[in-house]
């Protein structure tokens, strides 16, 4: 069991690596207020719904985008895959931002996400470049919404069951096709009981690591409900500054029904070994 845990808590040091990456040494700006929103009993049910219309569409293509600003320069992390939401697994190819002087160039990071668990690729110094590492999820602080360096577009889609206010704000286009804008806040803590079995833990733990449980959102949703595009405001604490840092991720879905092809390491494939500060 300890060494379990052991290896729990390296999984997600490297996780928090890829944020701390783009955040140490610099100070972040802060959360904006909140928008102030008008509560629609039939608009907020639609945009809980959401994440039900996707399980409908079964899989879709993603990409994924997390910006912060450290030190007054904004940086993002970028993503890109694909998502089965019925059995909730997909995987991505997430870009880390170039160092600040631009010299060094940092080897995309794979991953593979699942129900609890999120697997890593060219993640961690000394971990070897075939072996992946293993975070359990339900053990960070965020629920892996914000330290993976992308959003399960699944869990942001989640996220959104917690909807607490939602009002229209218009008719837009994303990609050629028409989608409906909305607006509000969601509660972490509503999100978790009404989140599925594979995103309810992490959802909770999201509850109580972040500054606040409220996430403004945005979302855009098509003429069968899907989400298209949905961006987070997420208030996350980073224990290397004062106060609440300003994460916004961006997930943006397309290609529904595309194929999914996701296999889980093996056990012989999952570093357990020292994973060295980086």
């Amino acid at each position: 069991m300890a060494e379990r845990q052991q290896h729990r808590r390296r999984g997600a040091g490297v996780a928090a690596g890829i944020l701390c990456v783009c955040l140490a040494g610099s100070g972040c700006a802060q959360t904006g207020a909140a928008v102030e929103d008008t509560h629609g009993g039939e608009t907020v049910e639609m945009v809980r719904r959401a994440a039900d219309a996707l399980v409908g569409a079964r899989s879709s293509k993603a990409r994924t985008s997390m910006q912060m600003a450290t030190g007054g320069t904004r940086v993002t992390i970028r993503g890109e895959g694909v998502y089965d939401f019925r059995r909730q697994v997909g995987h991505l190819k997430v870009l880390l931002p170039q160092d600040p002087a631009g010299e060094t160039a940092h080897r995309p990071i794979m991953e593979l996400l699942a129900p609890g668990a999120l697997f890593m690729k060219n993640r961690g110094a000394g971990v070897p470049s075939d072996k992946w590492v293993r975070v359990d999820t339900r053990t960070l602080s965020d629920g892996n919404l914000v330290t993976g360096g992308a959003t399960d577009p699944y869990a942001a889609a989640e996220v959104l069951r917690g909807a607490r206010t939602a009002r229209y704000v218009g008719e837009e286009e994303i990609a050629g096709t028409p989608v409906r804008h909305y607006r509000g806040t969601a509660d972490l803590r509503a999100a978790a009981r009404d989140a599925s079995d594979g995103n309810a833990e992490a959802l909770a733990a999201a509850a109580k690591g972040f500054a606040t449980a409220q996430v403004p959102f945005d979302v855009y949703l098509d003429e069968a409900g899907r989400i298209r595009k949905v961006r987070h405001r997420f208030s996350f604490v980073n224990g290397q500054q004062n106060g609440a840092v300003a994460v916004s991720s961006t997930t943006l879905l397309y290609d529904f029904g595309a194929p999914v092809d996701v296999r889980l390491p093996d056990g012989e494939d999952i570093y357990a070994g020292k994973i060295a500060e980086e």
